[in-house]
């Protein structure tokens, strides 16, 4: 188990195989894919065959990862940078239901764009939601981030785009 990143309550760490079934259950509800442009997986096979052959870790050195409680070890949902070929690099968050509205979003968040801006010297990180989509864009405000534009993203049409600066580089003119 390679551990990334821990806040008072959680652990981020590398997807495994065996976090498929779960995977394949946080996709399988259709509130959580709501807002996402996703298909769920068709099986918990693909999930594990798709967390199996993840190449972000090895491509990028970083990617999205499961977030975990530390109190029982609890598989919450996962949390995480995302490079896409523009260049940009997102935050990105999906939990199941019953851990809703208890902070892990903004907690973990918060944790992994940290570690975007000290360990991999990130210049900014966009966050991507469909404006229905009120919970994330709050989290985004919370960690920081303001509204930068409106563009479609990966299957949502309506979405807007917010975006913070690595507070520790200058800032051009």
């Amino acid at each position: 188990m390679k551990i990334i990143l821990e806040t008072s309550r959680l652990y981020c760490r590398e997807f495994e195989p065996a976090d498929g079934p779960l995977a394949y259950e946080l996709n399988a509800d259709p509130e959580v894919l709501r807002y996402t442009g996703d298909d769920p997986f068709e099986s918990p096979e693909a999930a594990t065959e798709f967390l199996k052959n993840y190449p972000d870790y090895r491509k990028n050195g970083y990617g999205r990862w499961a977030v975990i409680r530390k109190e029982d070890d609890a598989f919450l949902g996962w949390c995480g940078l995302k490079l896409h070929p523009d260049g940009s690099v997102d935050i990105g968050y999906r939990f199941f239901k019953k851990y809703w509205n208890q902070g892990y979003a903004t907690e973990s968040a918060q944790a992994c764009m940290g570690y975007g801006f000290t360990v991999l010297g990130l210049p900014e990180i966009i966050g991507r939601a469909s404006r229905e989509n009120g919970a994330s864009i709050r989290v985004f405000e919370k960690l920081g981030m303001h509204h930068w534009k409106d563009e479609p993203c990966e299957g949502i049409n309506d979405s807007v785009v917010y975006r913070l600066q690595n507070p520790g580089t200058k800032k051009s003119p």
